[in-house]
């Protein structure tokens, strides 16, 4: 099963301005991201909200319901560049995504 259509946009511009937002916008940067990528079959570039955590130069998305998501399956094998909107900025870096033997997700990116 694959989550889209206009609820899932909905959701993720809600999201987005939260991060903009006056007084809880500090609080979301702090565990919400936007991340940008080039998909590898379309060539499109996309842009998503996720939750995240960060140690240093190393950044990971677990992602939720990961079987109803597709965006992160253009990081397997190899992985590829994603950005993410950190510090007030754009950082770029390595992503790679790994599932579990229980199911879950993580995409691990290295800035």
């Amino acid at each position: 099963m694959r989550v889209q259509g206009p609820m899932v946009r909905t959701v993720n511009k809600w999201m987005v301005g939260l991060r903009d937002a006056p007084l809880v916008g500090k609080l979301m940067r702090k565990g919400i991201t936007v991340v940008t990528y080039t998909g590898r079959k379309s060539g499109r570039t996309f842009t998503t909200p996720v939750g995240y955590q960060r140690k240093g130069d190393v950044v990971e998305i677990r992602v939720m319901m990961p079987d109803a998501k597709t965006w992160w399956r253009n990081f397997n094998g190899e992985g590829g560049p994603l950005t993410l909107d950190l510090d007030g900025g754009a950082k770029t870096g390595h992503a790679t995504s790994h599932r579990d033997d229980k199911g879950r997700v993580t995409v691990r990116v290295q800035l």
